[in-house]
């Protein structure tokens, strides 16, 4: 199986015995890994359970979801989208901005996607010149909102 990942994130396979496929119909399962080799940009993956071509096409689609704790250790201050989703997000005089949604990986820097009380989306990208703090223990996140963004 071909996995297209972000390339920081390529050695998050080293090692792992097994991850979990969520197939198109939504279901999810884990799979044992047999092997496991970069290539270029991408991983490619082989499975116990997959041994023929067609077996594989039942996986095309598929998403990759590795277990918090399978997880390699980040150096400080930098941190997986899934630990931020969720916190609030304020300014630095701590007014609240609304709440943390998604992180888009865009190729040049990453961009928050905050979700503001009145349901609609603030966009940040993710520069030490707008994400000022990030308070994991008190799952907020401080910044600073450029002039034209709001």
């Amino acid at each position: 199986m071909k996995v297209q990942t972000p390339p920081a994130f390529l050695s998050a396979f080293q090692g792992l015995k097994q991850v979990y496929l969520r197939l198109p119909n939504a279901s999810l399962a884990p799979y044992k890994i047999r092997g496991y080799r970069v290539h270029q940009d991408a991983v490619l993956l082989k499975f116990f359970k997959i041994v023929t071509r067609n077996d594989s096409e039942t996986l095309r689609g598929a998403e990759v979801l590795i277990a918090s704790d399978d997880l390699p250790l980040l150096p400080e201050g930098e941190y997986y989208a899934h630990q931020l989703v969720g916190m609030a997000v304020q300014r630095e005089s701590s007014e609240p901005l609304g709440t943390l949604s998604e992180v888009l990986a865009t190729g040049s820097n990453d961009v928050y996607v905050v979700k503001k009380p009145d349901g609609t989306e603030l966009l940040l990208p993710v520069l030490e010149s707008v994400v000022r703090k990030i308070d994991v223990p008190a799952r907020a996140i401080t910044v600073v909102v450029p002039d034209g963004l709001e």
